[in-house]
């Protein structure tokens, strides 16, 4: 399997030498082609620092983060902007979709931007959507869909450019149960179907048992993994609870 992204004794200060904090403490792990990653630990220990250092938002103080056999931590300006445009999707929270462009339109912006071709774009629009389950809803504005079907155009918005590495941000934060379960079902698909590359913080333990393996950290430093390997979907959530145990504090703060 080759490898999509290489995290290499990564670290990451913050303030001045009068009052540092160390917020990533020497990271270091790989990703393959086709893997379905989560990240989790409790509020304050880094996992987010270290999602912002991956997808380019943050530039770590030491270290390397190669994505696609390219060293992100050396690119500037315009080389960066093109490396994250078309090599990285994002899928957030608050799904940031324009409120002015339709399904559609929001969909295919990444391909707009590109100079696709029109007739491409359309052929990709209609494609991933068949796969997500929303084409009945292309012609409408976000403000006309639910939360799971604004999540699912928002998924659809991120593997549209085929990228190389999709970063999820507690994606099923703002869903009810229903939308969460059926976004991770879609995730599930642009995983297994689409052999998509997932890298997904989350503080949710049911949200954090569809990833294959999941990386716990503690005090900006990899305090556990796991992998899920022949374990049913249960039987991994069981396993995350007992390191959510173990990384101590609150249950519903930790994971």
């Amino acid at each position: 399997m080759s490898k999509v992204l290489e995290v290499k004794n990564i670290e990451k200060y913050y303030g001045n030498k009068a009052n540092l904090t160390k917020a990533i403490d020497n990271i270091s792990f790989e990703v393959s082609k086709g893997e379905f990653i989560g990240i989790m630990g409790a509020s304050g220990s880094g996992k987010t620092t270290l999602l912002n250092c991956i997808s380019t938002i943050d530039k770590v103080t030491a270290g390397h983060i190669i994505i696609n056999e390219q060293d992100i931590t050396r690119l500037k300006g315009n080389y960066l902007n093109k490396f994250r445009r078309e090599e990285l999707g994002f899928i957030f929270q608050d799904f940031n979709l324009l409120d002015t462009l339709t399904a559609y339109e929001n969909i295919a912006l990444a391909l707009t931007i590109q100079k696709i071709n029109a007739k491409e774009i359309d052929k990709r629009v209609k494609n991933i959507a068949q796969k997500l389950g929303i084409q009945e809803i292309l012609k409408k504005y976000p403000y006309q869909v639910s939360g799971g079907q604004k999540q699912r155009i928002a998924s659809a918005r991120a593997i549209i450019s085929n990228p190389k590495l999709i970063l999820a941000d507690e994606p099923t934060g703002a869903l009810d149960s229903k939308s969460a379960r059926q976004l991770l079902e879609n995730f599930e698909t642009l995983n297994q179907k689409m052999e998509a590359t997932i890298l997904m913080v989350t503080h949710d333990a049911f949200t954090a048992s569809y990833a294959s393996r999941i990386l716990f950290i503690k005090d900006g430093k990899i305090f556990n993994e796991l992998v899920k390997g022949n374990d049913s979907r249960k039987q991994f959530f069981e396993k995350i609870i007992e390191v959510q145990t173990l990384l101590g504090g609150d249950l519903n703060d930790v994971i």
